[in-house]
C-alpha cells in the first residue's frame, strides 16, 4: 500500500497518581495570562498544556470580532503525556488525537483528559465569563492509560473517554452538575490493543471518541499499524447507557489511517479525516453514500470541524501546514473547494469554529510554533485571516514557562 507521503515523515508530523496543584484555599491553580478585562467576552476557546508536570487549560477570551485574547491558565489536576514516534522523534501531535478538551455549551460544561495521570476532569465555565472555569468534583480515573479523547452524549448527561496506551478501551461516566462524574456501569470495555504507555505512533494509535448523532452508537477511529484503520462501535443501551460488551469492526472503503470524525448534521455520517490520503465520509444511515477521496499535495490530513454558516468543512493538514475547506454534495461526495496556508513551521492541529453576532470564526491550534491563528469565514471559500496569537510569548511574559509541542486540543463555547 502507497502511502501519499512516506511513513517516517507522517511519523514524525502527525504526531499513576493524579496531581492537584490547588492553593491555600483549596482552588486549583491559576495563573492570568493577560490583565483582566472589565467586558465580558462574547466567547471563549480552550486547548491545553499536556505538560509532564502539570496539565493546565488555557482559556482565551472571544471579541465582538472573532478575535481571541488570552485570559488564564487553570491547573487540570493532572498530568499530561506525549506520544513517541517510531524513531523516537515528538512531533507537534502529542495525543494523536482530536477531542482532548471538549465542550457542553448546554450545561456550561468543559471536559478534559489528563494523560499522564490516566484521569479526566471536568468544569464548569461561568455564562458571563466564559473563560472563568471552575473544576466540577475531583478528577477521575479514567480505567486505563493515556486518555487521549473525550465525548459527550446529546444531551450531556454522559462522558465517554478513549484510553490509547498499553491498558486501551473506552469508559463512560454519568454527569452530575452538582458532584462532577461518577462511573458508569457496563461501560468499561478493554481493547488489548497491542500498544505502550506513553503511545507510540501515530500508525496504530487510536485517534478520536464520539457518538452517532441518534446516541445509539459509540465511534472510535483507529489507525492500523499497516495502514489498514478501521471504526469500532458499541450499540449504547436506552436510557443507562450501559455499552454492548462486545465491538463491531467497521471497515471504510479507502480508508487507510482513519482519524477525527466531524458529523454531518442530520444524516448519521461523519467527515472522516485520513492522513494517508485526504478524507473520507463514512454513512451510518445504509444508504451507502459518500467517497474516498485523495487529496493532491496531502501531507497529513488529521483533524476537522465545520462551520454552521458556511455549511462546509474545515480539515487540517499538519504535514503541509494547509487548512482545506470541504464541501458536500447532496449524496455526500466531498470535493475540496479552497486552500488556505499558515505559516511554515506552525505545525497546526486542533481546529474549531465558532459563531459569533451571526458570523463564524475558525480557530487553528498551531501547536508546533505555540500559536492560536484566527480566521473570518466570510462565506463558502472565503476564509481569512484575520490574527495569529502568540500564546508561548504571552505566557512567558506573564511568568509561566509553556512547551510549544505539547499545547493540544480546541474547544469553543459561545455565551447566550
Amino acid at each position: 500500500m502507497k502511502f501519499s507521503t512516506s511513513t517516517a515523515f507522517f511519523a514524525y508530523v502527525c504526531s499513576a497518581a493524579t496531581l492537584v496543584t490547588a492553593s491555600p484555599t483549596g482552588q486549583p491553580y491559576v495563573r492570568m495570562l493577560t490583565k483582566a478585562s472589565a467586558r465580558y467576552p462574547d466567547g471563549a476557546a480552550y486547548f491545553i498544556t499536556n505538560d509532564p508536570d502539570e496539565n493546565m487549560v488555557v482559556t482565551a477570551s472571544i471579541g465582538s470580532d472573532g478575535t481571541l485574547r488570552l485570559d488564564r491558565a487553570v491547573g487540570a489536576g493532572g498530568r499530561g503525556l506525549h506520544g513517541q514516534t517510531a524513531n523516537g522523534n515528538t512531533g507537534p501531535d502529542g495525543l494523536f488525537s482530536q477531542g482532548s478538551v471538549q465542550v457542553f455549551a448546554k450545561n456550561r460544561l468543559l471536559a478534559t483528559v489528563n494523560a499522564g495521570s490516566n484521569t479526566v476532569s471536568l468544569f464548569t465555565i461561568d455564562p458571563r465569563k466564559p473563560t472563568n472555569i471552575t473544576p466540577l468534583g475531583d478528577p477521575i480515573s479514567s480505567e486505563g492509560e493515556f486518555p487521549q479523547s473525550v465525548a459527550f452524549n446529546s444531551d450531556g448527561s454522559h462522558l465517554c473517554v478513549l484510553n490509547g496506551g498499553a491498558v486501551n478501551g473506552v469508559n463512560c461516566f454519568s454527569v452530575d452538575t452538582n458532584r462532577g462524574l461518577i462511573s458508569l456501569p457496563n461501560t468499561l470495555r478493554n481493547l488489548g490493543f497491542n500498544q505502550t504507555t506513553p503511545a507510540n505512533g501515530p500508525p496504530g494509535t487510536f485517534s478520536q471518541i464520539t457518538f452517532s448523532e441518534d446516541n445509539s452508537k459509540l465511534i472510535v477511529s483507529y489507525k492500523g499499524a499497516t495502514g489498514s484503520g478501521f471504526l469500532l462501535t458499541w450499540d449504547v443501551q436506552p436510557g443507562s447507557g450501559a455499552l454492548s460488551q462486545d465491538y463491531t469492526k467497521v471497515s471504510v472503503d479507502g480508508a487507510m489511517l482513519p482519524f477525527s470524525l466531524t458529523p454531518i448534521p442530520g444524516q448519521n455520517a461523519f467527515l472522516l479525516t485520513d492522513p494517508g490520503r485526504g478524507f473520507e465520509v463514512v454513512d451510518f444511515s445504509g444508504k451507502q453514500r459518500g467517497s474516498a477521496v485523495s487529496v493532491s499535495g496531502n501531507g497529513a490530513t488529521c483533524w476537522g470541524t465545520r462551520s454552521a454558516k458556511t455549511g462546509n468543512y474545515y480539515t487540517v493538514d499538519v504535514g503541509a501546514n494547509a487548512i482545506r475547506e470541504v464541501q458536500l454534495d447532496g449524496s455526500l461526495k466531498a470535493s475540496v473547494v479552497a486552500t488556505y496556508t499558515v505559516a511554515n513551521g506552525t505545525g497546526p492541529i486542533d481546529p474549531e469554529t465558532a459563531t459569533i453576532r451571526n458570523k463564524d470564526y475558525l480557530y487553528v491550534l498551531g501547536a508546533g510554533a505555540g500559536v492560536v491563528d484566527v480566521f473570518s469565514l466570510e462565506g463558502p471559500s472565503k476564509a481569512k485571516q484575520i490574527a495569529t496569537v502568540d500564546v508561548i510569548g504571552t505566557a512567558r511574559a506573564a511568568g509561566l514557562s509553556l512547551a510549544a509541542g505539547n499545547l493540544q486540543g480546541m474547544a469553543t463555547y459561545v455565551r447566550t
